[in-house]
């Protein structure tokens, strides 16, 4: 039987190399297994929790399709989309918020590290995400989402709101519950200026993370100023625990290498650290700039990349009416 895959990026723009390790390289790596049926969707609804600009917006959408294809997710593989063409997803997420409890949603850490201080002026919908995020995974029927450990708390709440549902309605097959796939080795980029914040957009710093649209002078600059010790490499990766730095940049190396992290402290073990990073310059050049190239290609294409999203739109909305008008046939409508 064949995993039923689905996962979402919000289109932020600017995405960097944090976004492509931590997901988009894993989705190739789904979509590219015979087993799995793969849908990965823009969540633009997502991106409105917090205000936006609306010509900035349409363009990010656009940015963050276009990183998807260049990165090597096909849409005669893959169902690509962005969520805001599937208006499944807003009633789906209406029904859930009707059977979760607040409880569940008060337990939400992420909900307290993104408002911030002032909780009061959070939107309702940076509060309840949790369940719109539920809706995206238990429409399709999803058996696998891949996650970072700092969305598996909002996976188990899909889980739970799967689990009451059958329960309440006494279907007890209805939705399935969906199990997670934690990418395990460096999933979680950090800040080349500082190893315990993880890379963002969000930085001030552009120092502070390799954008997929740098150019090859822009990465050596920004790897050569990336914060390290005075130490060599270690041979062992106990050797690390109090070095987040030189552990990241030795991450990346090895994700981007595609071997473990073991066989990169092997490698590199009792060099320096200049050494080491002409040598991760170049891999990163390597792997990132033909996905930098493309990206300016497709962006110059708006006709093509809307064409994709609308292709897969209607792909989604195939799947997911059907199960809309089968919930709402069991709660009585």
């Amino acid at each position: 039987m064949k995993k039923k895959i689905f996962s979402g990026v919000q289109p932020t723009g600017n995405l960097h190399l944090g976004n492509y390790i931590g997901a988009i390289k894993n989705f190739v790596s789904l979509q590219n297994d015979k087993n799995n049926e793969c849908v990965y969707c823009v969540v633009d609804l997502h991106a409105i929790t917090v205000k936006q600009d609306p010509k900035i917006l349409k363009n990010n959408i656009r940015e963050t399709t276009a990183a998807f294809l260049a990165s090597g997710l096909d849409s005669k593989k893959s169902i690509i989309f962005n969520q805001s063409m599937v208006s499944a997803h807003s009633e789906g997420s209406w029904i859930l918020s009707c059977v979760a409890r607040m409880g569940w949603l008060n337990r939400m850490t992420q909900f307290k590290e993104k408002a911030g201080k002032d909780k009061e002026k959070a939107s309702v919908g940076l509060y309840i995400y949790p369940i719109l995020m539920a809706a995206d995974i238990l429409l399709y029927d999803s058996t696998h989402v891949p996650v970072g450990e700092d969305q598996k708390q909002h996976l188990e709440l899909s889980r739970d709101i799967a689990q009451k549902f059958n329960l309440e309605f006494n279907e007890p097959n209805f939705f399935v519950a969906p199990e997670p796939l934690i990418q395990k080795n460096f999933a979680r980029i950090m800040s080349l200026k500082d190893g315990s914040k993880k890379m963002s957009k969000s930085d001030p710093s552009d120092l502070s993370r390799i954008n997929l649209n740098d150019s090859k002078d822009e990465i050596i600059n920004k790897i050569k100023k990336a914060k390290t010790d005075t130490q060599p490499l270690p041979d062992d990766e106990k050797n690390l625990r109090e070095r987040p730095e030189a552990e990241n940049l030795l991450g990346i190396y090895s994700s981007l290498n595609n071997q473990s992290f073991k066989d990169t402290i092997n490698e590199f073990s009792g060099k320096n650290f200049s050494e080491f990073k002409n040598n991760l310059s170049e891999l990163i050049v390597e792997k990132i700039s033909p996905i930098s190239n493309e990206i300016n290609k497709l962006l110059k294409d708006n006709s093509f990349i809307d064409g994709v999203l609308k292709e897969g739109a209607e792909k989604a909305n195939k799947i997911t009416t059907k199960k809309i008008n089968e919930m709402k046939k069991i709660i009585g409508f």
